[in-house]
């Protein structure tokens, strides 16, 4: 692999922050100054430091996304703008693809790997992944309604929705919903269920991760830390992939 595309894929800089770092004298290979961006290192046995720091390598990409809407949580689509449109071209070669799906007009966390067991595990309905939404409808909920968002819902179609929690906030035009399963357009169509209208919908997590504090713009995005990473693995059941 090249040296400037392992810096990138591993977050430590872009392409053109490595070759200015590399001219400076500021990366090494082993006890090597690297003088060159183009330089073949072995990512699983080259020790590669930037400014002092190690490069840590990991076999698949990890990647969260703040989805802006408009935006199809799709790999490849003739017409419209995909989730991959937003990251950089060097990461768009790495056969990464979306953990779940959002639907086109809602925001937020998205998943970005290109580790296939994990994302089949992660949405395997045997684990039951929670994921969690902040939303606005267009009539007020009552706490009743809410009851039989807790108990589980039937659609239109007959489905039985798994129990969701769901906690409302204010006058009951908006609040948070919690659910442990992914079924097509679920929320708005548990709303229709209850005669009413989801009009603003983001997830705010999925698993462990979260759009906290340190979470990117919305259209932006951040390879997940170490950290997240393990804790993805460990809830997957997934350590050996």
């Amino acid at each position: 692999m090249r040296l400037d595309k392992l810096l990138s894929i591993t977050g430590t800089a872009t392409r053109s922050e490595a070759k200015r770092a590399i001219r400076r004298g500021a990366v090494r290979i082993g006890q090597a100054v690297a003088t060159r961006a183009d330089t073949d290192v072995d990512p699983e046995r080259d020790t590669v430091l930037y400014e002092g720091r190690p490069v840590v390598y990991r076999r698949y990409t990890y990647i969260l996304l703040n989805k802006p809407e408009g935006v199809v949580s799709a790999t490849d689509d003739p017409r419209e703008r995909t989730v991959l449109d937003l990251l950089p071209e060097e990461l768009r070669r790495l056969s990464l693809f979306p953990c779940g799906r959002l639907d086109k007009n809602t925001l937020g966390l998205v998943l970005l790997t290109d580790n296939g067991a994990l994302a089949h595990s992660l949405l395997s309905p045997k684990h039951h992944v929670s994921k969690e939404y902040y939303f606005r409808c267009q009539a007020p909920m009552t706490e009743r309604e809410a009851a039989m968002f807790r108990q589980g819902l039937t659609l239109e179609d007959g489905y039985v929705t798994k129990p969701a929690d769901i906690r409302l906030l204010g006058d009951g035009t908006e609040g948070y919903i919690t659910l442990v399963e992914g079924k097509y357009h679920q929320i708005k169509r548990m709303l229709q269920a209850l005669d009413n209208k989801i009009v603003y919908l983001e997830r705010i997590r999925f698993a462990n991760l979260s759009l906290g504090e340190h979470a990117p713009e919305r259209g932006e995005w951040r390879f997940l830390t170490e950290e997240e990473v393990s804790s993805l693995e460990a809830l997957a059941d997934t350590q050996d992939i």
